[in-house]
């Protein structure tokens, strides 16, 4: 399968380098198992950053943590995502849980990751080829009743954990 693919960017290599700044000055070093850092530019052009935080029972990626960011600093729309590792291991794809968020919450986002003619950049629909698309309404409706679910009283006939 040949996934469609446009040559970088001078935006992408700098997302790049962002996020390659990130990951050297904050890695763990020699104690770090997998330590990843991620930038995503807003579609207005901003950057922002996020580190994963590793823990044998696992943790966020970089790119969650990056979105997360952009998230909470009023970034709605973003453009482009870029995740590496330390150790000079450079650009590396997202995991499928990250491809699926990116699917669901930003459709149009464009990735940077290496394939065998380099490091390209790709749209997200590209790397979920025949995925479900949960859609944004979708997604927003699962978390409504996640947290309803979370707040509202047991039922008279729930069962009571023991």
């Amino acid at each position: 399968m040949i996934v469609p693919s446009r040559e970088l960017t001078p935006d992408d290599l700098e997302l790049i380098a962002f996020a390659q700044e990130i990951v050297e000055a904050h890695s763990d070093g020699d104690i770090s198992a997998h330590t990843m850092a991620a930038a995503v530019r807003g579609a207005d052009g901003k950057v922002y950053g996020g580190i994963n935080v590793y823990h044998f029972t696992g943790g966020p990626c970089a790119e969650l943590v990056a979105l997360g960011h952009a998230r909470a600093s009023g970034a709605r729309e973003l453009s482009t995502i870029v995740a590496v590792g330390d150790a000079g291991r450079g650009p590396v794809g997202p995991c499928g849980r990250d491809r699926q968020v990116l699917f669901d919450y930003h459709p149009g986002i464009r990735v940077l990751l290496p394939t065998p003619e380099g490091v390209r950049s790709v749209r997200i629909e590209d790397l979920l080829p025949l995925a479900e698309h949960a859609g944004r309404a979708q997604v927003l409706s699962r978390l409504r009743k996640n947290r309803r679910a979370r707040t509202e009283p047991p039922s008279p006939t729930a069962r009571a954990c023991r």
